[in-house]
């Protein structure tokens, strides 16, 4: 039987071709994914022996005192003395100890702009001649009002050595010459790093003389735990200090990436389980259809012995050369899709050091996709050959379809449960409006069942439907719209199968489309209400001092309401506290909030306003005091809130947060400023832009400003989401391809009866077109139906997180079932091709 499943698949390898296909795409997505993490792991795996090259590592031990880096991050370590990299220099096996001067900065490049890559920071770092991890490629280290660059910062600036540029620091803006170029043994996966004179980097970074940690470098044959130990014993009694090896400290930012990684990683694999779940329909219709064409060859077998089990193995086994082939095919198409990303994020200055590599996890995963999918999709078809009487089949009578009616019933109620549960999330309110417990919960449980449901139904719903669309066709183009209509609703299962494919695909786009549209309206809706002030003044990070001082000086500017971003922890608070230091003025003058208990104007009564959310997780009410005052002195909440605007937990008084928040550790974050009496906003802007100039990096926006720029990235992710559902609907128009090719197939003699009586090569080949057609609106419509149906539900359940409107685009999602028709147009052409190109003769002598 191995020899007769082999010899059918050479003898029809046309016929499976697609097949093989659907898997290699499905398994390239996944084997591209595992590639493209071991990249980024080998990428960051550098960055962070880079980053801690260390042979031993100084820093403060852990009070739980949450406080904002440099970098606007969250760390609860204490801050240790600079000095300490001079006491311990002189312990033995102590080759250097270098304190971590590092921060934020802005380069200048050759062309006047800001330098920046793929979203990476730009950082500064002091640089001692006797740090062994730098390596100087050319000019010299630099000295006050200089600078050195690493390499992928010097050709993203345009700048070469000698060169003289601008650089912001915090507060100073200063006129630097470029003294050298930079090698830190690793790639900087897009990151601008400015090498800085260590006493200038001193004063920018460690303004009180304290650092985050200090690297200490072994002299060689002194390993990392005799070096610790070492520092360790000079240092004992030294109070909030800790000592680690480099290693450890290696595990730790590993784990760290690690997190990131496996987030990607798992948002990548989702796009490919619905690839390979579209593949299975393409796969299980192949099986069908070439089943249903070789009763008699099975017939046969059976008479001449064969088992129903071995008739059974025998479709598996091509089911496993289909699913091995296709698996080999999608891991060699699955390193050249990694290696095409790490170029493509190379050319968006984010270099990646990794080689693509193929790892043994991701040849396994990959293998045992592809044929476990492939031997699953083809099971069902395999039974009803290896079930079928030997009789009926070698009388040529193909298994009778069963009655939809048992089918349509299960599906229709799945299909009623699961919108019944979608329905709930969507209009289920508490007292105070808002989305009951659980909503989200109810939305997922509710959609699988609809959209399982609605393909268990399909079969039903495709001759009426496809009898509705193929209306105006069988009127207007005779006899051809009758003769397609047909051939698509002659055999239910398969259209439905063949539409099914298309439809998930369609269903997640559609619904992403509408939750684009209701997000941007949103946004649209949430920046108007919500937004008081003419304009607000922000950058990628922190605002400098003297921006706000500029602002204040305006005579143009009636008020100016800053606020500032800072990290504390509080007692039985799980996680850290964002809170967010404000004027008296800014929740009555310059943004909205949403008020559900006391007033906003408590803050000038030296209150604190608290969000819903967080009051509830700490089961705060209104009057409640906490511990935010100086020395931890107890505050009293004056109001419970949601501000949609700022994402933050707690508002306090800007002098409060000036207490709470120790010097060097809160964020300037945002200014917003209104136009004073009879000054337009044009020339407000025009005054707020010189005072923001010489800092290059920072942005003035209006209301429309905002609306663009988040609807910018929104729509930058939806691109994503649509190239990644795309494999699958791809693979969903493969499945129509095959299924025309095998039914040209079935329908040999068929066709040859039509053109004996007259129906010549181009009306065949309309014929084809009109089938393919109808088959793909019919799946569009069935999954803009079903997305419509579940994204409808989300603004209800995301009120929370700022989608409070819905819209659906019409327009968009017209445009989907025009597309779908090109695409089944489109998807025809081979099959047609095909038909016409049979011979008459030859096809009428088929049996």
């Amino acid at each position: 039987m191995l020899r007769v499943a082999l010899r059918g698949i050479r003898s029809h390898f046309v016929r499976f071709a697609l097949a093989v296909l659907a898997v290699a795409l499905g398994v390239a997505f996944v084997a591209g994914t595992y590639s493209l993490r071991a990249i980024l792991a080998s990428t960051f795996d550098g960055i962070v022996d880079g980053a801690a090259a260390g042979q031993a590592y100084l820093r403060g031990t852990d009070d739980g005192t949450a406080s904002m880096d440099e970098f606007g991050g969250t760390s609860t370590r204490e801050r240790i003395p600079a000095t300490l990299a001079d006491d311990v220099a002189d312990v033995p096996g102590v080759a250097s100890a270098i304190p971590d001067y590092s921060g934020a900065l802005v380069l200048v490049g050759a062309d006047g702009a800001a330098v920046s890559t793929s979203g990476a920071p730009s950082a500064g770092i002091g640089l001692f001649p006797d740090d062994p991890s730098l390596t100087l490629i050319d000019g010299e280290l630099p000295e006050r009002g200089e600078i050195a660059l690493e390499t992928g910062a010097l050709e993203a600036s345009g700048l070469q050595v000698g060169d003289q540029t601008t650089v912001v620091i915090r507060d100073a803006i200063e006129q630097v010459t470029v003294s050298g170029e930079l090698d830190f043994g690793t790639s900087a996966a897009g990151a601008i790093l400015v090498g800085l004179d260590p006493e200038v980097a001193a004063e920018l970074y460690a303004p009180e003389g304290t650092v985050s940690t200090i690297a200490v470098f072994a002299e060689d044959g002194v390993s990392e735990t005799e070096l610790r130990d070492a520092l360790a014993e000079r240092l004992a009694g030294t109070p909030g200090l800790e000592v680690i090896t480099g290693e450890v400290l290696r595990e730790e930012f590993g784990e760290q990436i690690d997190m990131v990684l496996g987030f990607i990683q798992v948002f990548l694999l989702t796009f490919a389980a619905v690839s390979v779940f579209v593949g299975a329909f393409l796969i299980t219709n192949t099986f069908a259809m070439s089943v249903r064409e070789r009763m008699r060859e099975f017939a046969m077998l059976r008479a001449v012995g064969a088992s129903p089990g071995q008739v059974f193995v025998s479709i598996l086994v091509q089911a496993l050369v289909i699913g091995l082939l296709g698996s080999v095919v999608g891991i060699a198409a699955g390193l050249g899709l990694a290696a095409g990303l790490a170029a493509l994020l190379g050319n968006f200055g984010m270099e990646l050091s990794g080689s693509v590599e193929l790892s043994t996890d991701t040849v396994v995963v990959s293998l045992l996709i592809g044929i476990v999918v492939s031997v699953v999709a083809a099971a069902i078809p395999a039974r009803r050959a290896a079930l079928t009487p030997p009789v009926v089949a070698m009388r040529g009578d193909a298994p009778s379809e069963r009655g939809l009616r048992l089918r349509g019933i299960v599906g229709a109620v799945l299909a009623v449960v699961g919108g019944a549960l979608v329905a709930y999330a969507g209009l289920a309110k508490t007292v105070e409006g808002d989305a009951v417990d659980g909503a989200g919960t109810f939305l997922g449980i509710g959609a699988a069942l609809l959209v399982v449901g609605v393909l268990v139904l399909a079969p039903s719903l495709a001759r009426p439907a496809v009898t509705a669309l193929a209306a105006p066709v069988v009127a207007g183009a005779k006899p051809l719209g009758a003769l397609a209509r047909g051939n698509v609703v002659r055999n239910p299962r398969r259209t439905a199968s063949t539409a099914g494919a298309l439809m998930i695909g369609m269903t997640l786009v559609s619904a992403a489309s509408i939750v684009a549209a209701s997000a941007t309206t949103s946004i649209e809706s949430m920046i108007s209400s919500d937004l008081k002030a003419d304009f607000l003044v922000q950058g990628p990070a922190v605002l400098p001092g003297p921006v706000l001082e500029g602002i204040e000086e305006l005579d143009s500017a009636r008020l100016v309401d800053p606020i500032s971003f800072g990290i504390t922890t509080l007692p039985d608070a799980k996680d850290p506290t964002t809170v967010v230091g404000v004027s008296d003025t800014l929740f009555t003058e310059s943004i909205a909030a949403k008020v559900h208990e006391g007033d906003v104007a408590s803050i000038a009564d030296g209150e604190v306003l608290v969000t819903r959310d967080f009051a509830e997780d700490q089961g705060w009410v209104l009057g409640d005091t906490i511990p935010l005052g100086p020395d931890g002195d107890e505050v009293r909440i004056g109001g419970i809130v949601t501000v949609q605007a700022l994402f933050a937990q707690v508002f306090i008084p800007q002098a409060l947060f000036d207490d709470v928040i120790p010097a060097g550790q809160g964020q300037l974050a945002a200014v917003f400023v209104t136009a004073a009496d009879g000054v337009t906003p044009d020339a407000l802007r025009a005054d707020l832009a010189e005072v923001v100039k010489p800092y290059y990096v920072l942005s003035v926006l209006d209301a429309d400003d905002l609306v663009d720029r988040l609807a910018g990235q929104i729509n930058g992710m939806l691109a994503v989401i649509y190239a990644l559902l795309g494999l699958s609907v791809v693979i969903a128009v493969l499945g129509i391809v095959n299924t025309l090719a095998l039914s040209i197939i079935e329908r040999t003699r068929e066709i040859a009866l039509l053109r004996a009586v007259g129906l010549g090569r181009l009306q065949l080949a309309g014929m084809v077109a009109i089938e393919s057609v109808l088959t793909a609106v019919f799946g569009t419509i069935l999954g803009v139906g079903v997305g419509v149906g579940i994204a409808t539900a989300l603004p209800a359940v995301l009120a929370d997180s700022g989608l409070t409107d819905l819209v659906i685009p019409w327009g968009t999602l017209l445009g989907m079932v025009v597309l779908a028709a090109i695409i089944g147009l489109f998807a025809s052409l081979w099959p047609a091709w095909r038909a016409t190109r049979q011979p008459v003769l030859q096809g009428l002598a088929a049996e």
